[in-house]
């Protein structure tokens, strides 16, 4: 396990969770991401499984990871994937209803994870239907971008971005770039 979250918690955030890297087809994790495809489907008519295999996770630069409270049981994940050298993509972001401040705990997890793999900026997609996740990212930092990717043209996807603070200073070098 590379990123050991402290159990104490960080600022703000639950001190009873845990957030650790774990294998994406471990029972916990298929578990959560099969609980967040069936909550996608019934909220917005897709289950996003489309836009992600479990072996994005795996490959070189990636990370997913298991939040669990203190009796261990599993309460959330999420992941993310190389978009290029410069831009990893959260995925599978998912909290079970009754454990407030998980997602924000597993983000603040990835984002340090990202950050240390040398990653410039975080990006995603959410479903602009989706008014939680929506609030969650903005309150997190994060800005709505233009649509990229398989997201182009699609007028109910919301795509978003965050530009990590160990390498702001590399935000204008990353966008002329044309990583936008």
């Amino acid at each position: 396990m590379l990123y050991e979250s402290d159990p104490r918690g960080y600022a703000g955030m639950p001190e009873n969770i845990t957030v650790k890297a774990e294998d994406p087809r471990s029972k916990d994790a298929s578990a959560l991401m099969k609980e967040l495809s069936d909550c996608l489907q019934a909220m917005t008519g897709s289950s996003g499984r489309h836009s992600i295999r479990v072996e994005d996770f795996l490959q070189a630069r990636s990370l997913f990871a298991v939040a669990r409270d203190l009796s261990g049981n599993a309460v959330g994940c999420g992941g993310f994937r190389p978009l290029d050298a410069h831009a990893a993509e959260l995925k599978r972001m998912y909290a079970r209803a009754q454990s407030s401040g998980v997602g924000s705990k597993i983000l603040a997890y990835l984002e340090a994870g990202a950050a240390r793999m040398g990653y410039a900026v975080l990006r995603l997609e959410t479903r602009r239907s989706n008014k939680k996740a929506v609030a969650f990212y903005r309150r997190n930092g994060y800005l709505e971008i233009p649509n990229y990717g398989i997201y182009e043209n699609r007028s109910e996807a919301a795509c978003f971005e965050k530009y990590l603070s160990r390498h702001g200073g590399e935000k204008a070098a990353v966008r002329t770039a044309g990583h936008r």
